[in-house]
């Protein structure tokens, strides 16, 4: 086969998988699992063979007209260049393990086969947006992906959670859609289509009218979708969904579509300094404001969706200086090791019987009941924490390469401001980083306590999954050096200067973690009084998806005095677990009078309009019931009445005529 039918079909076969699990779920329950499966499996092995073809050379192009539209029309192209390529397959290889791992999560859950049909339709559409060369259909799996996240996070419906959860997704997404939508058509007004190719063709030409008006409000869609600030709220909401949907969200689709969009019109934004400006505002206070967040967070999911979102901060940064080789090498490399670190956390879950990390911290034993999640999620941990030689320390230290480079004037795509930024809050945000890393892993793994029940060995689909991405967490910086021709052709190496800053700080990080732990353990053991572990226990027999639904119940144990996050935050800790009270702002702002002018609007309409209406239907009535009480039937009371008209008609008639004498 060609390579532009190999790649048509990457995108398509987790979409034909995606209906016939729809069709055949209840008909034929013993499909379900090959069909979710084994299209995600063959994707990826296509999307490799593509990326091999595509060997970093010159872009593939093809391209056929979807529908004639006039003068812009739309086609259904693709546009693989080397980021696409190696997108593509992290894309395959993540929804791959997350369809596996969901075999044995949900294995017993009646809503599996609608859950796994829609996994494959999520995969299908960030395909297509990775491959899609017109940004007509590129809005297609855009939008896709918003819906599919709506009935995914909201999996568990029987929860308040899950259900205001997965309306909050859909509707923060939307409000930045709405203007990612005019920037579109406003971009294909100035450039004259929708073509990917046709419109760096106009930037390069200086063809854009209004580049930076464009530019920010594309930006507004890709904040509500890579939950940058100030549209990040949702994704934490969103880990009341299923821990498999959590990975997919976070490690390969849906946050992953806005930092690969830009990436891929990165000279659009470019030609205008000032919205590169604001994407490096942006992301600083995303990566910060999450770092401090995720150290106060008790629910260990949380804490990941945090982490998210500040990693996603580092790509945002890496395009804000105009480096969108270290942003993609990051979505990589952060893909592998934070799907790990959630379908890791499933299996802790599961063995825990809770999320939260203060009842784990008062169980011991845990390390004994999952080892195969323990020593997989400890390496994705020091991936995350970016230490040497894991992945994220090389596509970390990329990042802050490009900053440093931007900063010192050594690089003129943005404006040196914008690097000093990034810079500064990428090295502060590897602090940070490290050391919730560091509090997650003794939190839940160096417990005090009750031993954690025995509920056997984890389903060998779960277990499996952990060890393949463990090997990308691990080694795939280290290929960054043969990864040149894909990224741009420029290596993306780090220097000894930012290795040794951002390692030393978060050493840093860590050290004191761990310090702040040891000696607040230290005061918890000679106190005479301890709290008790979390009175609930998961039966043996459990799934894991159903042990995390019945987790949502749960109410969060009192904090554990061993938990170093209240002395390192001080009294940032209260307003950093809110979330810095971003909802709250939101809903004095816009929820509430939202709700009040639907309140009047709801008033007007009772009170007023159906008053209107009711009066003119009782005036009729009324109007109908003197008709007739007159139409009594004797003519001689009609005569009557028409005598006394008369001599009323010429008394007026005579009074007229005197005034106007």
């Amino acid at each position: 086969m060609t390579t532009t039918t190999l790649a048509v079909l990457v995108p398509l076969l987790p979409f034909l998988g995606s209906v016939a699990g729809l069709l055949l779920g209840r008909k034929a329950p013993g499909f379900v699992r090959p069909l979710a499966v084994l299209p995600a499996l063959l994707a990826a092995a296509l999307a490799a063979v593509v990326a091999v073809r595509q060997g970093g050379g010159p872009t593939i192009e093809a391209s056929t007209q979807l529908t004639p539209t006039g003068s812009v029309p739309i086609d259904l192209a693709l546009y693989i260049d080397g980021f696409a390529a190696l997108v593509a397959v992290v894309v395959g290889v993540v929804a791959t393990c997350v369809q596996i791992y969901s075999t044995g999560y949900l294995r017993d859950d009646p809503r599996y086969p609608s859950y796994a049909a829609l996994v494959s339709l999520f995969t299908s559409a960030m395909l297509l947006v990775v491959y899609s060369g017109d940004l007509m259909v590129l809005l297609v799996g855009w939008e896709i992906m918003g819906i599919c996240s709506y009935f995914l996070v909201g999996h568990y419906w029987e929860t308040p959670e899950a259900r205001a959860a997965s309306l909050k997704a859909f509707l923060v997404t939307k409000l930045g859609d709405v203007p990612f939508l005019i920037g579109l058509f406003a971009l294909a007004t100035d450039a004259g289509t929708f073509r990917i190719d046709g419109i760096l063709g106009a930037v390069a030409a200086g063809g854009l009218d209004n580049p930076t008006l464009v530019a920010l409000l594309l930006l507004a869609g890709v904040a509500g979708k890579s939950a940058q600030f100030p549209l990040y709220t949702w994704l934490p909401d969103a880990m009341a969904g299923p821990t498999p949907v959590s990975a997919l969200i976070h490690a390969a689709t849906m946050v992953a579509a806005g930092i690969y969009f830009v990436a891929r019109l990165l000279p659009v934004f470019a030609s205008s300094a000032a919205a590169l400006t604001v994407l490096a505002v942006m992301a600083a206070v995303t990566m910060v404001g999450s770092g401090l967040a995720a150290l106060a967070q008790d629910d260990i999911k949380r804490v990941l969706a945090y982490s998210t979102i500040g990693q996603l901060g580092y790509m945002a940064g890496a395009l804000a200086v105009g480096d969108r080789g270290a942003a993609v090498f990051h979505l990589m490399s952060h893909g592998a090791f934070k799907a790990l670190l959630f379908l890791a956390a499933g299996a802790i879950i599961h063995a825990a019987g809770t999320n939260s990390l203060s009842a784990m911290s008062r169980m011991s034993g845990l390390t004994k009941r999952v080892p195969d999640a323990y020593w997989t999620m400890t390496v994705a941990l020091l991936a995350l924490a970016a230490l040497p030689p894991f992945a994220g320390f090389f596509s970390k230290e990329a990042v802050l390469v490009a900053a440093e480079h931007t900063a010192l004037g050594d690089r003129t795509v943005a404006p040196a401001g914008a690097g000093w930024t990034v810079l500064v809050a990428g090295l502060l945000t590897a602090l940070l980083t490290a050391a919730y890393a560091t509090r997650l892993w003794l939190l839940a793994f160096r417990g005090r306590g009750a031993e954690v029940p025995d509920h056997g060995r984890q389903p060998i689909a779960m277990t499996s999954v952990l060890w393949v991405l463990a090997i990308p967490s691990l080694g795939f910086g280290l290929s960054v050096t043969y990864l040149d021709d894909w990224f741009d052709g420029h290596a993306l190496t780090p220097t000894v200067t930012t290795a040794v800053l951002g390692t030393g700080i978060a050493v840093i990080g860590a050290a004191v973690t761990y310090a702040v732990w040891r000696t607040l353990a230290a005061k918890a053991a000679a106190s005479p009084v301890r709290a008790p572990a979390a009175a609930h226990v998961a039966h043996p027999d459990a799934e894991a998806g159903k042990v995390e639904a019945e987790a949502l119940h749960l109410p969060h144990p009192a904090e554990d005095p061993a938990d170093p996050g209240r002395a390192l935050l001080g009294p940032l800790h209260r307003p950093a677990a809110a979330g810095f009270h971003v909802d709250a702002l939101y809903s004095a702002v816009f929820v509430r009078p939202v709700l009040a002018a639907a309140s009047l609007v709801r008033f007007l309409d009772r009170e007023v309009v159906d008053t209107y209406v009711r009066g003119a239907g009782t005036g009729t009535r009324w109007l109908g019931w003197l008709v007739r009480r007159a139409q009594t039937g004797n003519v001689q009371t009609y005569l009557s009445a028409l005598l006394a008209g008369s001599v009323v008609l010429a008394i007026a008639a005579v009074l007229v005529a005197v005034a106007g004498a």
